[in-house]
């Protein structure tokens, strides 16, 4: 090829984007990153999960990540509206797990540190950049590009990877997007300094608050800071007609769960709205490209699988694309094995997403008994674990088999999921599992 022709552009410096970058520089691609805007910039989802930490050491972050003062985050918690106390799963006890931690991160921090990383490992990145038009030969990829206060410009490109994120360029182009209509959720959340929080690792727990609409999250960050936000129906936050600002602190005022952790919190950023409309492209590839992280689907905030999703999809096509590069030949199978990939994995935390928002769900949660391993069944998918294993899946399948049940036969204790009613029916003779 040319000289002038690129092995790989990408489009998106998130971290879908930054991951291939840097797999494919480190292995002596030529890359270009075109990213819209300047990093850093405000994002959420900075709950990192431990199926991440492997393709985070084998990218040489994690230093990196403990020199910019990431908190380790070794599990989570779920709660109750109703329930004074929570269960807490660990990681270190999931079925198979290979480590006891993942990250929570500031994501304006986290991803300027994986963009300069894919710049260090030699992927030249083209910040406030927008691409303007994606057309594809059967030689290669031709791009239009706009840089800030420059004239647009064209670039060429072998291979594309398109992780734009949820407007995908690729995706909208060839109309592949398939939204959930049942899960057009809208989140409002903002940081905190001085909440309470729990001492030792249980102050580094994900804090997951389930209501009757609408659940909760309590992220701890670094430096005394904490994520709070609340996810529901963007149909009821429409109709409530309040300003991001009244409906976020009323909600946190009428659930004691967290309103008795905020006595000296103070809210040190402004109060954003996020449109959590989940989806997946129908299509993950095409001859010269694959869609990655956002670009490829999002399946709403609540099992933090944003980055996992985005890492795990960045990693898999770095490496299909590195043997594609060298023979063509393997595309039409590569290419289709990283699409089943992604779109199980997609698939598996669709399931999980469905189960979260029944009551039946956290009924059942809420109400632990080690039955056939399957606790560290679900502690693993909630970990990260989303792959073929065949002990995990079969517990899986029981785990959800149990919440339908619950609907119909209270297995466990029934809740209202409103703050200080917290009737309970009568427990069954023999109660099932959850998660210990």
């Amino acid at each position: 090829m040319a000289d002038d022709v690129y092995d790989v552009a990408i489009i998106g410096g998130g971290p879908a984007g930054s991951t291939a970058g840097a797999l494919l520089a480190r292995a002596g691609r030529r890359v270009v990153i075109l990213e819209r805007d300047k990093l850093p910039r405000f994002k959420i989802g900075e709950s990192l999960l431990p199926f991440s930490m492997k393709a985070f050491t084998r990218l040489g972050l994690q230093e990196k990540f403990a020199g910019a003062g990431f908190m380790k985050k070794y599990g989570g918690e779920m709660c109750g509206a109703c329930s004074p106390e929570g269960v807490k799963f660990y990681f270190k006890d999931g079925f198979g797990s290979q480590t006891d931690h993942a990250w929570q991160v500031t994501r304006a921090e986290f991803d300027k540190l994986l963009l300069d990383h894919a710049r260090e490992c030699g992927v030249e990145v083209r910040e406030e950049t927008t691409v303007e038009t994606v057309d594809f030969s059967d030689a290669d990829v031709q791009l239009r590009a706009k840089a800030k206060g420059a004239v647009s410009g064209e670039l060429r490109a072998r291979y594309l990877i398109d992780a734009s994120g949820r407007n995908s360029i690729v995706g909208s182009k060839f109309k592949l997007k398939k939204n959930y209509e049942h899960l057009k959720k809208v989140s409002i959340f903002a940081h905190y300094d001085g909440a309470n929080r729990d001492a030792g690792i249980d102050g580094t727990l994900t804090r997951l608050i389930r209501a009757h609409d609408r659940w909760f999250w309590m992220i701890p960050l670094a430096h005394d800071r904490m994520s709070i936000g609340v996810v529901l129906d963007a149909a009821v936050y429409k109709q409530a007609q309040q300003t991001p600002e009244e409906f976020l602190q009323e909600a946190i005022a009428e659930q004691p769960v967290i309103s008795s952790r905020m006595d000296a919190a103070e809210r040190v950023t402004p109060v954003s709205v996020a449109a959590d409309f989940s989806y997946r492209n129908s299509k993950l590839f095409g001859d010269r490209w694959l869609l990655a992280g956002d670009a490829a689907g999002f399946i709403d905030p609540v099992f933090s699988s944003g980055v996992f999703l985005a890492v795990m999809a960045g990693e898999r096509a770095a490496d299909a694309l590195q043997v594609v590069l060298d023979d063509p030949r393997k595309r039409p199978r590569l290419f289709a094995q990283y699409e089943k990939a992604v779109q199980r994995a997609m698939k598996v935390y669709l399931r999980f997403v469905n189960a979260w928002y029944s009551k039946e769900f956290i009924e059942v949660f809420l109400h632990p008994q080690d039955l056939f391993q399957i606790p560290p069944a679900v502690n693993a998918v909630l970990g990260g674990n989303v792959g073929t294993d065949f002990a995990i899946r079969w517990r899986m399948s029981v785990f959800y088999t149990i919440v339908r049940l619950q609907k119909y036969i209270p297995l466990c204790p029934r809740r209202t999921l409103m703050p200080h009613k917290c009737e309970e029916s009568v427990a069954p003779a023999e109660p099932v599992a959850a998660l210990s």
